[in-house]
């Protein structure tokens, strides 16, 4: 016997349906199939001996019978050998409006549920969306917990492939590149931080956690077949500062227990988005929708927006009249340059401090309190940047002071770690820093699982492999950085900073610390303004090298951070993507590619009647032995009018819409 769903007449923009029984176990079946709203995707529960789930698309099979389970200290694991008390179904249907319109002004959420109750006073919750499906337990349970560990084997159909992140160590940045193979050639002991894509028989599946608090960051353990399974950091006992590098880099030591926690909690979604498109793929709002609402009473003070950066650029001012560095003059030259760009935002990253343990008094050349004045009267904000141990000393007093200051927000770095307390400290930053209108960005640490939408001051996080690598190293391929909106960006917003403007092929490349280098075509950073999500968007390079280019600059400087409409038009996993972005009443597009040259049909049906103008950026007759080489031109567009795009083998095209 399954848990069926009956039809319910559904409002015009919510409709919350409950259905809830309260049966002795032996009216219940051991098997439930959970459907989601569409009837494509179906979870397939079974409760008999251990709990497990597979998942199919239509006839499709998806993820196959896989366990799972939590095990606690002096209970074992909670879902062996379960007795079912209760079940309830949920059908949901609603919108949202978020706080900061990452990918889309309003959400759609649309699912149906079934939450089983135990015996012991534990439980679990699935979701089927037309777009994925997700679990959480959740425990009802009076006393304190000790987690000891997280039971999932998560199987999969032969042949499936991967793009696994994989890590060395659970200390790290989570800065990876993605390994492409059959899953089952990963060999085991190998291990990846989330998201993690698979491909099983043909369909996309996504694999990431959303809601995490109070319990440490899932990472996956290959076996050496279809299947893998849930690894977490331990409690960390102890935390020895690394000589040579004491301010920024710990030695750990791990307890045998991941959690301790209450046993009154709900614990994180662990989420798979599910789709044969690879275009629909990239769309899904599910870590937003799976994590708890916005726990801020004031928001009007949280402003998205686009970012002058130093740190990428090394200061490289040229052709002014002072000597350019960490210094006053250099940072009022960036105000200058972000308000005449229309830029909200200047960071000052590493270097404005007294030191790097010392973040409240400044370096001696640098006057902070006149640069955040001067910031504020030019209508430019100002970010400060500061070491994540350092700041969790004193961080209620530290955040208090920036904010008295006048500060716009702050950029945390080196965490490091995705442990227990390194989560808890996640929120309790950004919990204070909201107290004090501050926004966040979360540098060198794990990816987003949802906070933005608790906090919406928390702007973007890191967690990428992203541009700044052009510093040390020839990872940022063209491959690399189209994988990424179908991996790292969908789990959420991500601090790639894109729009470096020393361009070139491989062979042509080199490393360089101070004037770095991004391999593929100039419209392929260009296009990253409209394909990669991040509500506090950077411009990489030097005010001045921007200067010598200003057709791009001004182009680039057209895109906002925030949207509110995402449509991708064509994408292949790791291969290209198409994106059109509305912000207002205008539309911003982006194509990127690998390092294939490829022709893409760019239909612009998305468009109401009229005549439109489309200012576009693409590649360069010459692109192909001079990456720099690209052209601007306007043309005029109309609805369902179809354009063909050209892109060069690392290539990229992007275009800005506006009624005429």
């Amino acid at each position: 016997m399954n848990w069926l769903f009956f039809p319910t007449r559904l409002a015009a923009l919510a409709l919350v349906a409950t259905a809830f029984a309260a049966l002795s176990f032996n009216a219940y079946a051991d098997t439930y199939t959970l459907n989601s709203p569409d009837g494509q995707l179906s979870v397939n529960i079974d409760t008999e001996r251990e709990l497990s789930f597979s998942v199919t698309l239509g006839d499709i099979d998806v993820i196959a019978p896989s366990t799972i389970g939590l095990d606690i200290a002096g209970m074992g694991d909670i879902a062996d050998k379960i007795t079912v008390t209760t079940q309830a179904s949920t059908r949901v249907q609603t919108q949202h409006t978020p706080i900061v319109a990452h990918k889309n002004s309003t959400i759609a959420e649309h699912y149906q549920a079934l939450t089983l109750s135990f015996a012991n006073q534990f439980g679990i919750e699935f979701r089927a969306f037309n777009d994925g499906m997700a679990y959480r337990f959740w425990g009802n349970y009076p006393h304190d917990i000790k987690v000891l560990s997280e039971q999932m084997s998560l199987n999969f159909p032969a042949m499936t492939t991967t793009l696994f992140p994989e890590e060395e160590t659970l200390i790290s940045h989570y800065e990876r590149l993605y390994v492409a193979d059959a899953l089952a050639q990963i060999e085991a002991g190998r291990f990846a931080s989330l998201p993690v894509y698979f491909e099983a028989n043909d369909v996309n599946v996504l694999f990431t956690e959303a809601d995490v608090f109070d319990y440490p960051g899932l990472f996956i353990d290959a076996t050496g077949t279809d299947s893998v399974k849930a690894k977490h950091p331990g409690v960390v006992t102890k935390a020895t500062p690394t000589p040579g590098s004491e301010d920024r880099n710990q030695q750990l030591t791990f307890a045998d227990h991941i959690a301790e926690t209450t046993g009154q909690r709900k614990f994180p979604w662990r989420v798979a988005m599910i789709n044969k498109s690879d275009a629909k793929l990239v769309e899904s709002e599910l870590v937003w929708l799976l994590s708890r609402e916005n726990q801020l009473a004031d928001t009007d003070w949280i402003k998205p927006g686009r970012i002058a950066w130093d740190w990428y650029n090394a200061n490289n001012l040229f052709g002014v009249d002072f000597e350019a560095g960490l210094n006053t003059q250099t940072y009022k030259y960036y105000i200058d340059f972000a308000a005449e760009h229309g830029l909200e935002y200047v960071i000052l990253d590493e270097g404005w401090t007294k030191s790097t343990t010392n973040i409240i008094d400044n370096n001696p050349d640098m006057d902070v309190k006149e640069l955040i004045r001067y910031g504020k009267e030019k209508g430019v904000g100002i970010i400060l940047w500061a070491l994540w141990g350092p700041l969790d000393q004193d961080y209620k007093n530290i955040l208090k002071t920036y904010g008295e200051w006048g500060a716009a927000g702050i950029k945390i770095d080196f965490m490091q770690r995705a442990d227990q307390y390194m989560v808890n400290y996640y929120e309790k930053i950004a919990r204070e820093a909201a107290r004090h209108h501050l926004l966040v960005d979360y540098h060198g640490g794990f990816k987003p699982t949802g906070l933005r939408r608790t906090f919406p001051n928390v702007m973007t996080y890191e967690g990428v492999k992203g541009n700044e690598n052009n510093k040390w190293s020839q990872d940022i391929t063209p491959e690399h950085t189209v994988t990424l909106p179908f991996t790292r960006m969908l789990a959420g917003p991500m601090d790639f900073t894109p729009g470096a403007l020393r361009n070139a092929h491989l062979p042509q490349h080199h490393v360089s610390h101070f004037r770095p280098v991004a391999l593929g075509t100039r419209a392929h950073q260009v296009a990253m303004y409209a394909v990669y999500e991040s509500a506090l968007q950077m411009l990489c390079e030097s005010p001045t090298t921007y200067q010598k280019e200003p057709q791009i600059t001004e182009f680039i400087a057209q895109f906002p951070s925030v949207w509110d409409e995402t449509r991708v038009l064509d994408a292949s996993v790791a291969d290209y993507i198409l994106v059109a972005r509305r912000h207002g009443d205008k539309w911003y597009l982006g194509a990127m590619t690998d390092d294939t040259a490829r022709t893409l049909n760019v239909n612009f049906d998305f468009l109401g009647a009229g005549e439109y103008t489309l200012d576009l950026v693409r590649d360069g007759l010459n692109t192909q032995h001079y990456a720099e080489d690209y052209k601007r031109e306007q043309r005029s567009i109309t609805a369902g009018e179809t354009l063909q795009v050209r892109l060069a083998s690392g290539g990229g095209w992007a275009g800005v819409v506006s009624k005429r």
